[in-house]
């Protein structure tokens, strides 16, 4: 392996709180792979390569890909309006929102917790307990009364919720629960064996437990357990489990075309809307779950997801040119992104 991305995984386990796994390969090569820190902290089992981990907003991929699967079937089309597949009525929820504006992030929908305005996700169970959101539907009283932030098509702005409506909509048209839908129709057939949505009470699952980081009055880092951060289990928004190994799978199934027609796997591989968020460095453009990163002189650099939670810190990403994924999984608070940036100039060093 690459002795340069084995020292830098060694340093921000031993430096930067990262417990977690690593994983960085071609279609022929694994370049780097490795398991760090503790799944269980009290008891001091440690994380392995084939240890689940919670994805958080890396499960809207799931969602993307099996809307896409349904318009493939021809039970939908991106065109849609959300408000014709599900009762919306007494709601905020403008009539003129598609698939595609809820897929893309520009629905202008409110959210249940605003993450660009600095809201706490925490916040919202102090009052109501986490528990009591366990399917899409229950979301609903969270974020359809508020006020939009914008007509639909005009601005983008990363939304949760927006793919809890995703996930109504495979319930409505497939007459199935949606983590049901996702398991039989993504997870089973091209052999996600470690993916799955784990509940945080269910006690034989070989998850990592997640852990948040927090400072005591002497301004030490103290653990603290997520179980109270957020719903004990994953939805059309976030929180299905899985492993690099996993995710590497999933998205050369994505590329192969095992997933969707010729004509959707293109359509996901690609940016899909006209608004962009535009940086110093370069510009990021939203698709169909997936963001792409160009840099300053226009060129692509990358296909990607994030995720991040209380004790949760994904980054997974694919490179077209090289046909190469770097995806790291972290169960509690690190700077993971700091850490794929470094890793991924290393494994590209020379190229």
């Amino acid at each position: 392996m690459n002795k340069k991305i084995v020292s830098l995984f060694e340093d921000y386990y031993e430096q930067h709180h990262f417990s977690g796994t690593g994983l960085i390969k071609s279609r022929e090569e694994v370049i780097f792979a490795g398991a760090y820190g503790w799944a269980h902290r009290g008891f001091k089992v440690p994380n392995q390569m084939d240890t689940m981990f919670d994805t958080a907003s890396v499960t809207k991929l799931f969602t993307a890909v099996a809307i896409l699967q349904l318009v493939d079937k021809g039970k939908l089309k991106l065109e849609d309006r959300i408000a014709d597949l599900i009762d919306l009525s007494g709601t905020k929820i403008s009539a003129d929102i598609t698939l595609a504006h809820l897929l893309t992030h520009t629905s202008g929908i409110a959210d249940d917790a605003d993450e660009e305005l600095g809201e706490s996700y925490e916040a919202l169970f102090v009052d109501k307990p986490n528990y009591s959101i366990r399917n899409c539907i229950d979301f609903i009283p969270q974020f359809a009364y508020k006020e939009p932030k914008f007509k639909a098509g005009t601005n983008v702005s990363y939304n949760n919720c927006a793919y809890v409506l995703l996930g109504l909509a495979i319930e409505k048209v497939t007459d199935q629960a949606y983590r049901d839908y996702v398991v039989q129709n993504i997870f089973q057939p091209i052999g996600m064996r470690n993916t799955s949505f784990a509940a945080k009470d269910e006690g034989d699952v070989a998850v990592a437990e997640g852990y948040s980081a927090v400072h005591n009055e002497n301004n030490e880092v103290v653990w603290k357990k997520n179980i109270y951060s957020f719903p004990p289990i994953g939805t059309a928004d976030g929180g299905a489990f899985t492993t690099v190994g996993d995710l590497d799978l999933f998205v050369r199934a994505l590329v192969d075309g095992k997933l969707l027609s010729s004509e959707l796997t293109k359509e996901i591989l690609k940016p899909q809307t006209e608004q962009e968020q535009k940086f110093d460095w370069g510009k990021i453009v939203n698709g169909y779950g997936f963001h792409f990163t160009y840099g300053q002189s226009g060129e692509l650099i990358r296909m990607y997801k994030e995720g991040s939670n209380a004790g949760v810190a994904v980054m997974f990403a694919y490179y077209f040119e090289t046909e190469t994924t770097i995806i790291t999984l972290a169960n509690q608070s690190c700077n993971v992104w700091d850490l794929h940036w470094k890793a991924e100039q290393l494994a590209f060093a020379g190229n």
